[in-house]
């Protein structure tokens, strides 16, 4: 979570696909919105849902108010857009479905604001989609940011209120409010969980990651060790993986009229997107190893993903035998490893125990390596820990 979220965590629930709600949706929502309490500066969790508010409504109403005192929040985007009063209903029967994918205007309005002083018939239409696919459009999104801003605008009111009080009697303000006087949060803070497991998110600390990816932000947990680093358990050994990113042309995820719009203009490089998938890569034997130097772990819990794909976890890192990883210099059973949390990734570790290797250095390390015959690269994506 250090490497990933800004002081205010919003998640989108695209990322859930995949799984029922109390198996995977709302285990997830509980778990980030606990950690994030662990967090220097405690940010509340607000989800954002595309949908109406019927799929998860039970549980998520349960969750919502279990962690309402930490300002865990939900919000549905298009329950949102019915509360507004038009009868998309009614107007699906009649032959228009405003909510289907391509759609110009929502009922209530036909183009952003900022789309709205556009030259370009085509640039316009487009910028009132609602959903471009099962992603919603720039008029959607607007919905969403606006709604968004407007629950932050209130929530700073209301510090300003606040701020007006007290120095009405005279307190400093600075002083009440300081940083350094937040209320530590640890687990036992917070009240028995409702949906996660308790190993992981019954603790004093959010997990950890190092990832490869484009862009990251914020405290990485896992670090690659220097290889000539005394304290380096592998000094002297061969390590050679090169981080890696997917080379995407200027206009991926760019719709047509927007290349159009934007083709021949000196400022077309905006139209970039900033992510890219990429990993530390091993492509074969003479790449040797990659030692990564762990944080502290309060459970012991271990995952690494791999690149480029939403499945390649099993291939690449599961059934590779032709890597092999170790803790603390002592090869880890592959037999113990599975498919966690999603297809792309892989748990090495659930937790401590009895036999787990000890560090000798002060720090625990992981060291993946490169054998004989691997052909195949191999694009380590991420390292969690916990």
């Amino acid at each position: 979570m250090y490497h990933h979220i800004s002081l205010q965590p919003d998640t989108w629930t695209y990322f859930e696909a995949g799984g029922p709600a109390s198996a995977k949706a709302l285990v997830m929502r509980e778990s980030l919105a606990r950690w994030a309490q662990m967090l220097p500066h405690q940010p509340p969790v607000h989800v954002y849902n595309t949908g109406k508010m019927n799929q998860y409504q039970g549980d998520e109403h349960q969750l919502a108010e279990h962690m309402s005192e930490f300002g865990y929040n939900a919000f549905y985007m298009t329950s949102g857009l019915y509360n507004g009063g038009f009868d998309y209903d009614a107007a699906k029967e009649d032959g228009v479905d405003y909510l289907g994918w391509g759609h110009v205007g929502d009922g209530y309005h036909n183009v952003t604001r900022y789309g709205e002083n556009e030259s370009s018939p085509e640039r316009k239409e487009s910028l009132g989609t609602v959903m471009r696919n099962w992603h919603p459009g720039p008029l959607a999104f607007q919905f969403v940011s606006d709604t968004f801003s407007y629950i932050y605008s209130q929530a700073m009111i209301r510090a300003l209120d606040l701020i007006e009080s007290d120095l009405n009697n005279g307190i400093d303000p600075a002083e009440k409010w300081a940083a350094s006087k937040r209320k530590i949060q640890i687990k036992s803070s917070l009240p028995p969980p409702k949906f996660c497991d308790p190993l992981y998110c019954v603790v004093d600390e959010a997990p950890g990651c190092i990832n490869f990816e484009k862009p990251t932000y914020g405290w990485w947990g896992a670090r690659v060790e220097d290889p000539d680093d005394s304290l380096n358990p592998h000094k002297g050994e061969v390590q050679n993986w090169e981080v890696w990113h997917v080379d995407e042309p200027i206009w991926r995820g760019v719709s047509k009229q927007d290349q159009i719009f934007f083709e021949d203009r000196d400022d077309k490089e905006i139209c970039r997107h900033l992510d890219a998938c990429g990993g530390i890569s091993a492509t074969s034997k003479d790449s040797g190893s990659v030692v990564f130097r762990l944080p502290k772990q309060e459970v012991g819990l271990v995952v690494i993903c791999g690149c480029c794909g939403k499945q390649v976890g099993t291939e690449m890192i599961l059934n590779n035998t032709n890597i092999e990883i170790s803790y603390n210099g002592e090869v880890l059973d592959r037999n113990a490893w599975d498919i966690w949390p999603n297809g792309k990734c892989v748990r090495l570790m659930k937790k401590f125990d009895a036999n787990v290797a000890k560090a000798t250095t002060g720090h625990n390390y992981l060291k993946i390596e490169a054998l004989e015959n691997l052909s195949s690269p191999v694009r380590i994506s991420h390292v969690i820990t916990l």
